[in-house]
């Protein structure tokens, strides 16, 4: 991980504000999956700071830089920022958030007046938007204010990625297992009941998920750039048109098709010529007035245009929470593209031991990734790859969100943990498994820390709980034997899963977010299970599966309701060399041996031909 002298990148920035008379510059951590998202990873904080993750704020006021990230990204992120900035560690103790960072700077002091802080309104949402400068107006900040035009992007200038142009397909019914004009109604049934005036969506997986729709315009999830408006009457998609082939145009009939770039105006003159009242009337005597409902998530620059408070009410997203409900369809697309998927790595970890231990060949982390790629790409329904591969040997195991580099990577070293975090999109389904391996002799420290995780992985998979309980409350379960041990990890156990979508989803989760309590699980949720632990500079473990929550039979149902608990369907063995088998108690070794017959019977048949592959799996599924 290389370090980018970003002193030149400050200086041209600084100025910028000096010209727009703002004294604090804020770079949100965008959201990968909203309309007004340009790149992977958050491109503009990458570019002015040199840090690479995944999430991450950046304050900048005209003498000092600060980057907020989580534990996450603790270490790689000291190893990215040059001298120029400073570390927020978010979540320990004594650490300002970015937000207390910023305000604390822009208050009024007596030794200086209250000072402006400015940000493209595109890029923060309008919750904490709103929040953020009634607090700084509260120090003494003059408060947030919104610039139209970036100025990282200013900075940026030429060597900008140009917002790519690829074109949105239809998804068939086969894999949708709805009709989108069923969701459009059942949307329109919800913003009845809120008796509003319409619904404004920003979050490109909502709006590809709604209309059947799939691109590739961002890497990895299968989006393209895009709002949409539905009304009581109108569905309005926002989209250049010349992403859509006449198929896709034959698949929207009855939809208006408007370019990308009118949303703005559009909206803003919809709430002036129909105000949101009751039949347009906004003064319709004693009758509560009908608001346009977004996302919490949608951008402060898209409730500006609907007028503000006045007009728009912000809510967490009714297509999200939707969506977050596999269909029986979308379920089982899940089973089949899993077992697909865990035949490839099955494949790949018996290649990459071969090869190490038997042919003695050197790989790198960024070999062992490309030829797990081209395996996955030879089964049935494979798009592409559903994120970066983490292929990382030893120390480099530790960062969590490590992403190998040509010519900036690691020879795997058999003698070290190797970890792998792969996934793949499938036409049928989403996939994200972590195995973490061994091909020598691994230390008595590596064994008790690999079987902690896999004792509180397996506790997760056989937990049973009642209908209304959250991933806040289950997340202990997954942490329990790492605790026993003094021992713990920074980041979630669980994300939500998209069906051939992206690989994080919400609103669901397994973890500490306080978010995580506000959502309950229920049947059809797809959700990852991934407890890790890490020493940094030594080794990193983490094992997930996928798994599905499902309705199960309990001897009693005290409170008369359903009790649910999970399915999993990621098939890939747990590594045999790791697994300290006199910690594990009897439930969990019958957990694992059921586990592992299940794996060899769903994948076997994929190596009939593959003599290594079959002895490896025959091996990693031994009876223990």
């Amino acid at each position: 991980m290389e370090q980018v002298d970003t002193s030149d990148r400050l200086r041209q920035l600084r100025d910028l504000m000096r010209q727009h008379k703002v004294d604090i510059y804020i770079v949100p951590s965008q959201d990968a999956h909203s309309s007004e998202y340009i790149a992977p990873t958050d491109a503009r904080r990458e570019f002015i700071s040199g840090f690479s993750g995944s999430a991450g704020t950046a304050v900048i006021t005209h003498d000092k830089a600060a980057l907020a990230t989580d534990g996450r990204y603790f270490n790689q992120a000291s190893k990215q920022l040059d001298s120029n900035w400073e570390l927020l560690k978010q979540g320990l103790q004594d650490v300002p958030t970015w937000q207390e960072w910023t305000i604390d700077r822009a208050a009024a002091t007596a030794e200086q007046a209250g000072l402006t802080v400015g940000v493209d309104p595109t890029t923060i949402t309008a919750p904490d938007g709103r929040k953020l400068g009634e607090k700084i107006k509260k120090k003494g900040g003059k408060g947030l204010v919104g610039i139209a035009e970036n100025l990282v992007d200013q900075v940026w200038d030429k060597q900008k990625p140009a917002r790519p142009n690829n074109p949105a397909k239809v998804l068939g019914l086969e894999y949708a297992g709805k009709q989108f004009q069923d969701k459009i109604e059942e949307l329109r049934k919800e913003l009845d009941k809120k008796k509003a005036a319409g619904f404004v969506v920003s979050m490109l997986d909502e709006i590809a998920w709604l209309f059947n729709l799939r691109g590739s315009d961002i890497p990895y999830n299968p989006v393209f750039f895009s709002y949409a408006v539905v009304t009581p009457t109108t569905v309005t998609l926002y989209i250049d048109e010349s992403k859509l082939d006449e198929s896709a145009k034959a698949h929207l009939i009855g939809i208006n098709i408007r370019p990308y770039d009118a949303i703005f105006s559009d909206i803003t003159a919809l709430t002036r010529q129909h105000p949101p009242g009751v039949n347009g009337d906004a003064k319709s005597a004693g009758v509560p007035k009908r608001k346009y409902l977004i996302s919490t998530q949608a951008s402060w620059a898209l409730a500006q245009a609907l007028g503000g408070e006045e007009n728009v009410e912000e809510i967490r997203s009714l297509i999200g929470d939707a969506k977050a409900i596999k269909n029986i369809t979308e379920l089982e697309g899940m089973r089949k593209c899993h077992i697909r998927d865990g035949a490839a790595l099955v494949e790949y970890f018996a290649w990459l031991e071969d090869e190490l231990l038997n042919k003695k060949t050197t790989l790198d982390e960024v070999q062992g990734a490309d030829k797990l790629e081209e395996i996955r790409s030879k089964h049935e329904k494979f798009v592409g790859l559903s994120f970066d591969t983490i292929s990382s040997t030893g120390a480099n195991a530790a960062v969590i969100h490590y992403k190998p580099e040509v010519g900036n990577c690691s020879t795997i070293d058999p003698g070290k943990i190797y970890l792998c975090d792969s996934g793949a999109q499938y036409f049928d389904g989403t996939t994200d498994t972590t195995r973490t391996l061994h091909f020598g002799e691994p230390t008595e420290m590596e064994r008790e820390s690999y079987t902690l995780v896999l004792k509180g992985h397996i506790a997760l998979d056989l937990a049973v709980f009642p209908k209304g309980t959250s991933g806040f409350a289950i997340d202990t379960l997954a942490r329990q034997h790492l605790w026993a041990h003094g021992l713990e990890y920074r980041h979630g156990t669980g994300h939500g899963v998209g069906s051939y979508l992206n690989v994080h989803e919400g609103p669901i989760g397994i973890g500490t977010r306080i978010q995580y309590s506000e959502v309950p699980l229920s049947v059809g949720n797809v959700i990852s299970n991934e407890p890790g632990y890490y020493e940094d500079g030594n080794f990193g473990i983490r094992i997930e599966n996928v798994v599905m929550v499902k309705e199960v039979q309990t001897k009693h149902k005290f409170g008369d309701k359903p009790y649910l608990g999970f399915e999993h369907v990621t098939m890939v063995p747990m590594c045999r060399k790791l697994v300290d088998v006199a910690m594990l108690l009897n439930v969990e070794k019958e957990w694992l041996n059921a586990y592992h017959q299940e794996v060899k019977e769903k994948t076997s048949s994929f190596f009939k031909d593959d003599e290594r592959s079959r002895k490896w799996l025959e091996r990693e599924c031994a009876t223990y």
